[in-house]
Order: C-alpha cells, then sequence, then structure tokens
C-alpha cells in the first residue's frame, strides 16, 4: 500500500527540488532523518535529497532556480552538495551502494539505485523516502516496515545487524542515541548485536563518539542512553571510569548502594530541572572516584572519603581522553565534582553565616548550579529523610539571600575608605594602598573579622606590622599602643 504525505510537507523548498529534478527527467526523493521526523511530528532543520544520478548537478540547477544570491557548497570528493536556506541545510547526494573493509568505517562508494541508497541506511526509521517529483509527489516508500516501527516505537536495522555494527560501529552508539532521544526500544536481535560487536568501537575516534554522547547528554532523559552503554559492553570500552560504578558489594551483611544507578538517577534529576549540558556531565562525574576511594570499615561500614577530590582530579585526564573542551567547560565540571560534597556537609551541621560564606566563595558564579545539583543527588528512598535534606537546603538558600544583601550593605559603607588608609600610613596614591584595601575586603568577605570600623583599623594596623609598614597617624578609636 502506498501511503502518500504531501499534505504533511510544508515547505515550497520540496516542489522547487521536485519541478527542477522533472525538467532534468530524474528521480528525486527527500530520505532520512526528515521523513522520520516528519511522520513523528518533530522540528527537523535538515533535508536530504536523493537522486538517482548527480547529487552535485541537481543541486547546481536548484541553486539556479532559486536565483543569484544562492550558494551552493560543493563538496566533490563526496560527491555531495549543500545549499542554506533560511534556517534550513538542504544537502543533495546520488543514489549511492557502500561496502566496507573491516579496519575502517570509511566506505567504498559506487553509484547504485533507490533500493541501493536506503539499504544502506542505519535503522529502519531512517530508512524511508518521499518521492518529490510532481507526478508521485509525496508517495512514502518504505522497504522495510520503518513506517511499523515508528508505531511500534522500535530502532531496528534494515538489513543483518551484524553486518550493518561491524561496517560501521558508530551505528551502535547511533542506535542508543535515537532509542534515548526518542524514548524508543532497541530490538532485541539488533541489541544482541550491539554487544557482540561492542569492541569495534575501539576504531572509532574520540571525536565522533564525543558527538554521540552530547546527544544522549541532551535528550530528555540521558539514563536511557547510559544504561544501554552499560548493558551493551560499550561502556567499559569508552568511559570504564563510569562503568565502575556498577555494582554492590556486601561485607558482614553491611552493603553500600549501586553507585552507577544512584549516579543516574542524579543525571536525570539535574536534566529536569536544567538544560544545561555541562550541569549533566558535572552530574555524571559527581561520583567518578568512589570506586577508587571505597573502603570497608567495621565501625563505620562502607566509605568513600575524599571522593570528590579525587573526582575532580581525575576530570582532566578524562575530558583529554574523549577530545572534550579543556577550557572553562572541564573547569565548570571539575569544580562542581569537587564541591559536591559541600551542601550536604553544611546542612548536616549548624547553618552557621561563616560556613555558608565560605560555600559561597568558593562556588562563587556557579553556586546555584551547585545547590541544584546537590539538591538532585539526594536519591534516598526514605522519603522523611530525603525531605529532611530539602527542607534543609531551603534554610541555606535562605542564608545566600540574607548574605548577599549584608554583602550589598557593606559594600555601600565600606568601613575604611582608601583616603583614610593613606593619612594612617602616610602613603600617596600607590599599590600599596591598594594592597591594604584589597586584604580588607577579602577579610571581610571571608568572615576573619567583623565589618566594623574599630575591627577593620585593629586588622590594618596588624597587616601593617606583618610587612613592617610603619603607622604615621595612629587611628583615635584604637588605644594607642604606648599608652
Amino acid at each position: 500500500m502506498i501511503t502518500n504525505l504531501k499534505d504533511k510537507i510544508p515547505q515550497k523548498i520540496f516542489r522547487t527540488v521536485g519541478n527542477t529534478a522533472d525538467s532534468m527527467g530524474r528521480e528525486c526523493y527527500v530520505v532520512g532523518g526528515y521523513v522520520r521526523d516528519l511522520i513523528i511530528g518533530r522540528q527537523s532543520k535538515d533535508i536530504d535529497f536523493v537522486t538517482v544520478g548527480s547529487g552535485i548537478e541537481l543541486a547546481e540547477a536548484v541553486g539556479h532556480e532559486l536565483g543569484p544570491k544562492t550558494h551552493v557548497a560543493v563538496y566533490r570528493n563526496y560527491g555531495t552538495a549543500q545549499i542554506k536556506r533560511g534556517d534550513l541545510e538542504i544537502e543533495f547526494v546520488g543514489a549511492r551502494k557502500e561496502s566496507y573493509r573491516r579496519e575502517s568505517r570509511n566506505p567504498i562508494v559506487e553509484d547504485g539505485t533507490l533500493a541501493d541508497d536506503i539499504a544502506r541506511r542505519d535503522f529502519t526509521i531512517n530508512a524511508m523516502a518521499i518521492s518529490v517529483n510532481d507526478s508521485t509527489f509525496g508517495d512514502l516508500l518504505d522497504f522495510y516496515d520503518g513506517l511499523g516501527d515508528i508505531e511500534r516505537r522500535i530502532i531496528r536495522t534494515p538489513l543483518d545487524p551484524d553486518i550493518t555494527f561491524s561496517d560501521d560501529p558508530l551505528r551502535m552508539l547511533r542506535a542508543i542515541r535515537f532509542a534515548t532521544q526518542l524514548q524508543f526500544d532497541i530490538y532485541p536481535e539488533t541489541f544482541e548485536a550491539i554487544c557482540r560487536n561492542a569492541s569495534r568501537i575501539e576504531i572509532i575516534t574520540p571525536e565522533r563518539i564525543k558527538d554521540e554522547l552530547s546527544k544522549i547528554m541532551r535528550s530528555p532523559k540521558p539514563s536511557i542512553g547510559w544504561d544501554l552503554l552499560l548493558k551493551s559492553g560499550l561502556l567499559k570500552i569508552i568511559l570504564p571510569e563510569l562503568a565502575a560504578l556498577r555494582g554492590v558489594e556486601i561485607v558482614n551483611g553491611r552493603a553500600h548502594k549501586d553507585n552507577f544507578y544512584h549516579t543516574l538517577g542524579v543525571l536525570d534529576n539535574v536534566a529536569a530541572a536544567s538544560d544545561n549540558e555541562w550541569l549533566r556531565w558535572a552530574a555524571l562525574f559527581h561520583d567518578i572516584a568512589k570506586p577508587v576511594t571505597k573502603r570497608y570499615d567495621k565501625s563505620l561500614g562502607w566509605t568513600f572519603h575524599n571522593h570528590n577530590i579525587v573526582g575532580a582530579k581525575m576530570i582532566p585526564r578524562i575530558f583529554k581522553r574523549m577530545r572534550m573542551s579543556l577550557g572553562a567547560e572541564m573547569r565548570y565540571v571539575r569544580k562542581l565534582v569537587d564541591l559536591h560534597m559541600r551542601p550536604i556537609a553544611l546542612v548536616e551541621e549548624e547553618v552557621t553565616d561563616s560556613a555558608v560564606r565560605r560555600l559561597m566563595n568558593y562556588a562563587e558564579e556557579d553556586l546555584d548550579d551547585l545547590m541544584l545539583l546537590a539538591r538532585a543527588d539526594i536519591t534516598s528512598k526514605n522519603e522523611e529523610k530525603k525531605q529532611r535534606f530539602l527542607d534543609n537546603f531551603d534554610i541555606v538558600e535562605e542564608k545566600f539571600k540574607e548574605i548577599r544583601a549584608k554583602d550589598a550593605e557593606r559594600a555601600r559603607r565600606n568601613p575604611v575608605d582608601g583616603l583614610e588608609i593613606m593619612k594612617i600610613f602616610g602613603l600617596p596614591q600607590s599599590p600599596t594602598v591598594g594592597f591594604f584595601a584589597a586584604n580588607l575586603k577579602q577579610a571581610i568577605k571571608d568572615c576573619e573579622i567583623e565589618d566594623t570600623r574599630e575591627a577593620a583599623l585593629q586588622y590594618l594596623i596588624d597587616l601593617a606590622r606583618k610587612n613592617d609598614i610603619p603607622v604615621v597617624e595612629y587611628p583615635a578609636e584604637l588605644p594607642h599602643p604606648d599608652n
């Protein structure tokens, strides 16, 4: 049965491409992800056209039809061409068939038919085509029941999955990524083939792997992908440190929780509250050092002392190996991994101004993200315990507001200004004055001293003595040391 989707195709570009192909005597189809998303009802800005013949020739003819300002980017080595129109990226390629050598994922490409081109697609849901020729405009060609797999919410390969994944191992990650993004199931035979071929992932570059992992991480429920990566055997190859979190050890009847599934719970909690991909990476790595810091103590049970500190030291090495950003993003993740225990430790003790201020100073502009991570980290099944921690976090965050208000007020009334520092120490305007002012500001901020004038003056006098700077005019508010 032929399904016609012409009423679902909104863009005029499809008619333009189809009419141009007709004028050249060519078959032309929109294929792949755009067709899948059109059927599912997802927005897609990438449109791939396949023609039986030269895709470059068709692209150049379409560019001519669209007008002289249309730029056609040609990639002759790949036999493809691209046109950008508004927010659409439109790619043209000739129908082709592929064959692979075992040691490489780069195919040997030859001209082929539409059937050849569809057969080389990774999954049935991506192996559908819609005709844009005028006489058959909107007709859906579905050789492998991709429409049925969308209805069944299944990821399945068109051909033998062992051949599909051995030929191009990146498709194993793509299967897991689509399952995560769409919240589809991977067909059992397809998943079994991923497990059998997991070691083939080693021929894929870290950059390509990172791109797929980032797409998993940006999905609404990223835990789906990480769980599939673990169960398939891919995770222990790609990220062995994370795979090592899996499992529960019991000694003398005392067990620790499964830190892998705890981590996935934290990750989903963060994902439900924030689209920040790097905060999600921090959630994934927050307990990364627990396997290497795990110890059993007869009196305490299982301990993971300093796992936050050790974990923070692991982050640069992991980021470098995975070809992830070593700049601000890495520093942000490392910082949150390092600090993620601080809010919990704070609420277990008395919530003092000085303790809260220290946390604020360490976290700086990332304080809100740290608190979001800390809240997400409370995954206890004991609802009373969980609520107690969350209520205490509310108290801490109220303290943040109070201290920020105090700081704003303090900034408006600096107890000792630069002019008075110059007068007390007989100094001209100079870096030394800045040295005194900066140290005083930090001492008040860190709660080393009270923010009173007397405390500030005494601090400055003591600082001067330590640095062999004489006092020229002793402040009247302080008792003179000679009296």
